[in-house]
């Protein structure tokens, strides 16, 4: 399946009315099983679902990277299954989690059905990595060279990975900016890269749940070009993650941690 469709449309403006075709972003469903079993489904852009599938599994806790076995992505009428085969103990834990479940689905965070698991308790982070004030300012620009979906469409989010001295060497994008992280720490995962040797750059706000997937991924800086929110920072500052937002025109605002972010020579506002 295509990651985008060109679409007509008419436009209408001050010089009159003329017949466009706009290129416009794919959404599909995508059901995420273990072992058979559905535990979430999600609406994604249908590039890089592998590394979606390993991503989303790892930071929703279904199972650690070394437990995946094998992944495999089955097309079907109403969308796409990402089939995940873990081993027995991941599997055997998860069972464990749904049988606790009580009553449907209702809040809306990945298929999560309890506050409980909504506010989950993070591991603290102990990483010793540093920025460059100037590297960490120009990360969200840097990330633009990586997204040719958004240059298509303008309407998807990118998430990439920073690493000092080398810039932007991993990227991904999707609809929804916590796929996106999803994608970018599957893709990590894959080649090997350890989520602590780097910073995660995301153009959206900072959310809940993208704290949540960096810190359970265990990288240390979170970069957005927009704000977070305060429940977010929360977390952030409990976990030992460093949250930094309205990252352009060459400024940034760091919010937790900002030892890790260094030099700069920016005016007071």
């Amino acid at each position: 399946m295509r990651a985008s469709r060109s679409i007509s449309a008419r436009a209408l403006g001050p010089e009159g009315v003329r017949e466009i075709a706009r290129s416009l972003p794919e959404e599909v469903a995508v059901a995420v099983t273990c072992n058979g079993s559905t535990q979430a489904v999600m609406m994604c852009s249908p590039a890089d679902l592998t590394d979606f599938a390993r991503g989303f599994a790892v930071t929703e806790g279904y199972a650690r990277h070394d437990q995946i076995e094998r992944i495999e992505l089955v097309e079907l009428a109403q969308g796409i299954e990402a089939r995940l085969w873990i081993a027995q103990e991941a599997a055997d834990a998860l069972g464990a989690r749904r049988r606790m479940m009580l009553g449907p689905v209702g809040c809306g965070l990945c298929g999560i059905d309890s506050l409980e698991q909504a506010m989950r308790d993070l591991p603290r982070l102990d990483c010793t990595l540093q920025l460059d004030w100037a590297e960490a300012t120009a990360a969200v620009e840097a990330l633009r060279a990586h997204q040719p979906l958004h240059d298509l469409t303008h309407a998807v989010h990118a998430a990439g990975f920073l690493v000092p001295g080398r810039g932007i060497i991993c990227a991904r994008e999707d609809v929804g900016r916590h796929n996106a992280l999803d994608k970018l720490i599957g893709a990590l995962m894959q080649a090997g890269i350890d989520p602590a040797s780097g910073a995660i750059v995301m153009t959206s706000r900072v959310s809940v749940e993208l704290v949540q997937k960096a810190v359970v991924a265990g990288c240390p800086v979170l970069l957005a070009v927009s704000a977070p929110t305060a429940q977010a920072l929360r977390l952030a500052e409990d976990a030992g993650l460093s949250v930094a937002g309205f990252a352009r025109g060459g400024r940034i605002e760091i919010f937790t941690h900002p030892e890790r972010i260094l030099g700069g020579n920016v005016d007071v506002a």
